[in-house]
C-alpha cells in the first residue's frame, strides 16, 4: 500500500475494475480502496522518486548494502531504489495488482515479494528473520489504534540490534473510500519506545504531489533505532 491520491480519474475506472476483478484472496481492511484504484495510482506512484520522497530523513538511511524489509511495498518502486545500490530486499504487499505492476516495471531486480501484512505480518514472523532496515512508508494511519499496537509489536522483532525503522504518517484529506486513522507523531513515538527503539528524527513536510499539497496533505516522517534485538 501507498496512500496517496484524492480522486479517481473517470478515465480509469474500466481498467481499474479490471485490477479489481483480478485481485483474490480476503480483503485486507488498511487496503480497502486500493485495488479499485490501482490504475491511476501505480503511475502515480512511479512518477515520485525515493530521493523526493524520503529527502526528509534520506542522510540516516544505511550507507552500506544490507537487509531491507520494506512493509507495504506498492508497485516497489521504494524496493527497486534500494535494490539497485545493492540491499537485499524483502517487500511485503497484500494488494495483488500492485506486485503484478511490479513485474511489468521491475523485474530485472532481486527482490523477494511477500502476499503479506500489517498488524500481523503472519508469514514474516514465521521465518524469523531480522532486518538492518525496515520501510514504513505511507501504511500507518491506514492501521486503527489496536492495530498499531499489533503491529509495532510485530516489527520490532524482525529489527536486527542496531537497525533503522523509518515510518511516514499522513496528515490531511484521503479518498473516501480507503480506511484511515489520524495518528499523532507523540503516539507513534511512546509507542516506538515502549519497544526499546530510539528516536532520531521527526521531521513534517509537505507532500512531493501537487494534488495532494494543494489538498493541505502533509506528512510526518519518523526514525528509530533498535537498541538490542527482539530475536
Amino acid at each position: 500500500m501507498r496512500s496517496n491520491g484524492l480522486a479517481l480519474p473517470s478515465n480509469c475506472a474500466g481498467d481499474a475494475a479490471v485490477l479489481k476483478r483480478r485481485t483474490s484472496g480476503q480483503m485486507i481492511p488498511g487496503a480497502k480502496g486500493y485495488a479499485e484504484d490501482a490504475a491511476w495510482l501505480i503511475p502515480r506512484y512511479e512518477n515520485v522518486s525515493f530521493e523526493e520522497k524520503y529527502q526528509a530523513v534520506l542522510h540516516l538511511l544505511p550507507a552500506a548494502p544490507g537487509s531491507v524489509l520494506d512493509l507495504g511495498a506498492g508497485t516497489g518502486i521504494d524496493s527497486a531504489w534500494l535494490a539497485k545500490r545493492g540491499h537485499r530486499v524483502t517487500a511485503v504487499e497484500p494488494v495483488a495488482a500492485f506486485r503484478d505492476a511490479f513485474n511489468r516495471l521491475h523485474s530485472s531486480l532481486q527482490i523477494e515479494w511477500i502476499d503479506d501484512s500489517l498488524p500481523g505480518l503472519a508469514k514474516m514472523a514465521s521465518r524469523k528473520a531480522s532486518f538492518d532496515l525496515v520501510l514504513v512508508s505511507a501504511v500507518w494511519h491506514h492501521l486503527s489504534p489496536g492495530e498499531r499496537i499489533a503491529a509495532m509489536s510485530r516489527m520490532a522483532p524482525l529489527m536486527k540490534a542496531g537497525a533503522t525503522l523509518v515510518m511516514s504518517i499522513r496528515h490531511g484529506p484521503s479518498p473516501a473510500n480507503r480506511r484511515v486513522f489520524e495518528v499523532s507523531a507523540d503516539e507513534t513515538i511512546d509507542l516506538a519506545l515502549s519497544h526499546r527503539l530510539r528516536l532520531i528524527e521527526n521531521a513534517q513536510t509537505p507532500s512531493q504531489q501537487l494534488l495532494n499539497r494543494q489538498a493541505g496533505v502533509t506528512w510526518t516522517w519518523l526514525v528509530f533505532e533498535s537498541g538490542a534485538s527482539s530475536l
